[in-house]
């Protein structure tokens, strides 16, 4: 995304308020973050304390990807309703209680209807804020003129890493799964407050601007973004987001096994491997944004695509583990940049109302990417061995770079001259 003609209001709006505004958002990722790798990473502990099969915590789990599919589609009435600002406090404290009563029900008072109560809030609360704050970060792009998504997806990475090693210090001082939880769920909860603070009252957005001018009742605003869904380019913006998610969402759950059961090698090396991945998607998503805005969305998208098909290649047919490596570096490198790029494209529209809701929906598309494909090829490697299942993606990470145009730029010198 490069330099982009700004409304006036956006244009007089201090440097200082654009940068409050950036780094509220870059919170808002890094407690999403936090407060996922807070609780999986205590999972061992309430499956012991619950005492349920792995099977069982499978279904424990199942709330709150249900809730979490939920949660995105529901993002949209909030925003009508509440608008971004407000909604994203509110479900960022629906996540602080979800963690409460998943550590009050996996330690404390052990009981699965309580576990499965929380991840339900927990879900619902993490899906509706994953498209909201992906809303609030396109126009804050926008209004900045320059390329900072990438860089909030990766605070997002920011928050998991601090969160697992928040909660292996809580381990290693045997500090009990309900109290480490609900420190997390109080800083969360007190952070988000603070941090929607900086973030402009658009009531393009939803937001209430607390003045005498009559606002469109919240199902009309709700009815315009739902139109969205009618844009063929919207859609093919969508592919390109959903082939890349299901590569990067079906690494984070199978690369490890993948390594262990399908090329040998041990437990160790499997985790080490799903490390050097989620490396190379960070280091990518921090490294990106002048890239983008160097060499344009479509180029970019394209050679990450080609990136990622041969990375993964490399990954599912090589033998030697260096090459294994290598696959891996290039396949987390390939599907790094088309979520964020895909929010930035969908946003570049001249109505803002319109391009909330074209972010919103793409979103949508991209989250449940990740939450569908992790399951579509465990059965696959049921059915054929967890490298053959593997192949899908290879298919689907070309057909997001064939879907790469839909990208390009509508405003800005790139788009004018045709770039």
């Amino acid at each position: 995304m490069t330099e982009t003609p700004q409304p006036t209001a956006a244009a007089a709006r201090p440097t200082r308020e654009l940068v409050a505004w950036r780094n509220a958002i870059f919170t808002i990722f890094f407690l999403s973050g936090l407060s996922l790798a807070s609780w999986v990473a205590r999972l061992p502990a309430i499956r012991d304390e619950i005492g349920v099969s792995t099977q069982g915590v499978g279904l424990v789990i199942l709330a709150m990807s249900i809730s979490s599919v939920l949660g995105l589609i529901g993002a949209p009435w909030i925003m009508a309703r509440f608008g971004a600002r407000l909604g994203m406090s509110g479900v960022l404290l629906l996540v602080a209680a979800g963690l409460v009563l998943i550590g009050i029900g996996g330690s404390i008072a052990p009981s699965v209807p309580l576990v499965v109560v929380g991840l339900a809030l927990f879900g619902f609360g993490n899906g509706s804020v994953d498209v909201m704050m992906n809303v609030e970060g396109a126009e804050a792009e926008r209004e900045l003129g320059k390329t900072v998504m990438p860089l909030m997806h990766a605070f997002f990475s920011f928050g998991t890493v601090a969160g697992a090693a928040l909660a292996v210090a809580a381990s290693a001082i045997a500090l009990p799964v309900w109290a480490h939880l609900a420190i997390i769920a109080a800083l969360i909860a007190v952070t988000a407050i603070i941090a929607v603070r900086f973030v402009p009252v658009r009531e393009e957005l939803g937001d209430d601007p607390h003045t005498d001018t009559v606002r469109e009742p919240w199902s009309v605003r709700l009815r315009r973004s739902l139109r969205v869904w009618a844009d063929p380019r919207l859609l093919l913006i969508g592919v390109v987001m959903l082939g890349m998610s299901f590569a990067e969402g079906s690494a984070n759950d199978w690369l490890a096994i993948a390594a262990v059961d399908g090329h040998g090698l041990d437990q160790t090396a499997g985790a080490a491997m799903f490390t050097v991945f989620t490396i190379a998607i960070t280091s990518a998503r921090v490294a990106g944004g002048p890239f983008i805005d160097r060499f344009g969305r479509v180029a970019m998208l394209r050679s990450m695509s080609i990136i990622g098909v041969v990375g993964l290649a490399l990954f599912i047919f090589s033998s030697e583990p260096w090459l294994i490596v290598v696959g891996t570096v290039l396949w987390g490198i390939g599907c790094s940049l088309a979520f964020p790029v895909g929010m930035s494209a969908a946003a570049d529209v001249p109505d803002r109302a319109d391009a909330a809701a074209r972010v919103s929906a793409v979103a949508m598309i991209g989250y449940c990417a990740f939450l569908v494909g992790p399951p579509l090829i465990g059965f696959l490697g049921e059915m054929f061995g967890i490298l053959n299942g593997l192949i899908l993606l290879l298919g689907l990470m070309a057909l997001a770079g064939l879907a790469a145009p839909a990208a390009r730029e509508r405003s800005g010198p790139r788009a004018r001259s045709g770039a």
